[in-house]
């Protein structure tokens, strides 16, 4: 009973208030500050769906230039892997398994021969097809020394000659190099910006490759590096082997320019006309000696 009357005794206090002061302010909700930095929204909302692994690895008796290379490339395209070197004995379909250890469905396989020829194979591991390549001209970053820069696993954007649209090798070509080089959408070790463009031109039969930063939004380019040329030799069906789908007519290879270069050489006449001058030159008469020459000669007066 006790505590009815004070529960009635309180409400009749609060029935009293609200009659002397029917008019009482609201009080007005505070503004929630926000922080930018960690309440931002993340940009990445979408998923990874395309998984493409890419393997970038050597074999022994690579040049420095092939290794430096490896790293350029590894440090462009955030979704590779890499391996130790393969012995050059070994069967190039030992790379297959490579790649199904590493759990990778894409392969650079960069091979030296005679230290100094480098060759690049791109092969969708592992049904094909896959492309062989003689690299020329190899420039490094570190070489070049350019002014541009770009993030280390930024996207980049695949621009590609209009030449590769003209025939069906070619257009190949193009899907394969989308395939490898182009970093996936929504990738865990990727950046979500675009700041730099690979370029895939077609000139003197030889693809270039070069890498520009985008300075500006009005097109801007400066290059960053590495820069090679990719002349192709041919075109397998499968990954590493399998039935030749083309073969470049143009290609030849360095030995045999190198062969070549030696029999269309002049070096070896050049060197006789350079032995018959010079005894052409050679003239056969001899001069008198002077008598007084030995005039101060302390030796012969001596033993005179």
């Amino acid at each position: 009973m006790a505590q009815k009357r004070k529960s009635k005794e309180r409400n009749n206090r609060k029935t009293k208030l609200q009659k002397l002061n029917p008019e009482e302010p609201k009080e007005e909700p505070e503004e929630e500050v926000t922080n930018e930095l960690t309440d931002m929204p993340t940009l990445t909302k979408g998923r990874w769906k395309n998984k493409q692994k890419v393997l970038v690895f050597t074999s022994r008796g690579i040049t420095y230039k092939g290794r430096h290379l490896v790293n350029d490339l590894r440090n462009l395209m955030p979704h590779t892997k890499t391996d130790v070197k393969m012995d050059r004995k070994s069967d190039l379909l030992m790379v297959n398994e490579i790649c199904e250890i590493k759990s990778c469905n894409k392969c650079i396989f960069l091979v030296g021969k005679k230290k100094r020829d480098v060759y690049m194979w791109i092969s969708n591991v592992p049904h094909g097809p896959s492309a062989l390549f003689h690299v020329e001209y190899l420039n490094m970053m570190e070489e070049l020394k350019f002014t541009g820069n770009c993030l280390k696993a930024s996207r980049p954007i695949l621009s590609f000659d209009s030449k590769f649209d003209d025939s069906p090798h070619m257009k190949l070509l193009k899907e394969l190099f989308i395939q490898v080089f182009g970093t996936p959408n929504f990738h865990p070790k990727s950046q979500p910006f675009v700041d730099h463009v690979f370029t895939f031109s077609l000139m003197d039969g030889k693809i270039w490759f070069r890498n520009y930063q985008i300075v500006e939004e009005n097109g801007e380019l400066v290059e960053i590096g590495p820069r090679y040329t990719m002349t192709l030799s041919r075109i397998l069906s499968g990954s590493f082997g399998g039935p030749i789908l083309y073969i470049n007519p143009d290609y030849q290879s360095p030995n045999l320019v190198r062969h070549l270069e030696k029999k269309s050489s002049t070096k070896y006449v050049d060197n006789k006309a350079a032995k018959i001058d010079k005894k052409m030159r050679r003239s056969d008469k001899t001069f008198a000696a002077d008598e007084t020459d030995q005039v101060f000669d302390t030796n012969l007066t001596a033993e005179s």
